[in-house]
């Protein structure tokens, strides 16, 4: 018989432990997506792992088998928003998988989310753009669909090699002239000015984007959060690029935003929202656009960026083809919802 696996909770302190646990989610990603593969770096994750974060408490973990780490898997609650909700991550090198390492890893990540009081559980999962569009016969949505889980929202991958000539740019510009809005740029913090407004439409992005059957609520607009996680990205060695279009009065219509990791040196792009009053002037392409360009002449050195879209904004995927972007993967946001346990009526025994 075999042993059991045994699940240890990683110190993000511990160099070794957090090592090990990298070494882990790096390897099952290289194995189900290969040269596309998009991975946090071991420092990125490391400084992630060690924030002492306000919004968010996160964890992770190894499975361990004859002494040997197997798998590693993950846990972010949110402290401020979504508190029913938990984000749970399985990750199993191809030559250890099924042996039960990820079962045991996903048992022991969703208990210790019910401790928690979280009934909405979330994980993504990643496959090839060639495989079918539902991820059918892929090896991590087929785990997580016998585990319960559900396709919630599926994402298109893309990746843009870099530069874009200046002329296509130019003539995309043209088609969101953006009147009556000031365009600003910057590279780095947020200015202090707009960090209010930038933070408050950075919360609403995933409730205003797509959101497919997905059980999700707008998150904290804490601007202290905000700076936070900006020290945070300083410490990853990230670079971040924004642009925002603003009304007459100064207020904040339209943002986006491109991080450059400073480890593997690409673009990736973040949040792009525009203000629902303000939706219909073709600000999302112009603000996009602008920061293009800024990236182009600030880091030229940058060989290209990835941004993901769900595939059923059309609007923004039809954008995405005219600059060059190409399909690269395809990711699957997941859901699975616990049953609350019921308290015990009065009287009744336990």
């Amino acid at each position: 018989m075999s042993p059991p696996v045994q699940i240890r909770r990683v110190d993000p302190f511990d160099t070794v432990e957090h090592n090990q646990w990298w070494q882990a989610y790096a390897e099952a990603k290289r194995a189900d997506m290969g040269e596309n593969a998009l991975i946090w770096t071991l420092e990125e994750s490391r400084a992630e792992m060690q924030q002492r974060s306000e919004n968010t408490e996160r964890r992770t973990y190894v499975a361990v088998l004859d002494g040997a780490v197997v798998g590693g898997g993950s846990l972010a609650l949110s402290l401020k928003d979504n508190l029913r909700s938990a984000a749970v991550g399985v990750t199993v090198p191809l030559a250890h998988r099924r042996r039960g390492v990820g079962s045991a890893l996903l048992a022991h990540i969703e208990a210790e989310a019910a401790t928690a009081d979280r009934t909405i559980l979330r994980a993504e999962t990643a496959w090839p753009a060639s495989a079918p569009d539902d991820g059918a016969g892929q090896p991590g949505i087929e785990f997580a669909r016998r585990h319960g889980y559900t396709l919630a929202l599926s994402d298109l991958q893309n990746r843009l090699e870099l530069p874009v000539d200046d002329a296509i740019i130019d003539e995309l510009l043209a088609e969101a002239p953006a009147e009556g809005y000031a365009i600003r740029s910057w590279v780095g913090p947020v200015p202090d000015e707009i960090v209010a407004e930038w933070a408050a439409l950075d919360a609403v992005l995933d409730t205003e984007a797509p959101t497919g059957e997905l059980d999700i609520e707008a998150a904290s607009a804490d601007v202290a959060d905000y700076r936070a996680d900006e020290q945070m990205q300083a410490l990853q060695g990230r670079t971040s690029f924004g642009t925002v279009a603003l009304t007459s009065d100064g207020r904040v219509a339209a943002y986006t935003q491109l991080v450059v990791s400073g480890d593997d040196g690409n673009a990736y792009q973040w949040g792009t929202l525009v203000r629902r009053e303000d939706r219909g002037h073709r600000l999302g392409l112009r603000v996009k656009l602008e920061n293009l360009r800024m990236l182009q002449r600030h880091s030229p050195e940058t060989p290209r960026i990835y941004t993901y879209n769900a595939a059923s904004n059309a609007h923004m995927l039809a954008v995405n083809t005219r600059l060059g972007f190409r399909p690269t993967g395809r990711l699957g946001e997941l859901q699975k919802k616990a049953d609350r346990p019921r308290a015990p009526r009065p009287g009744a025994r336990a």
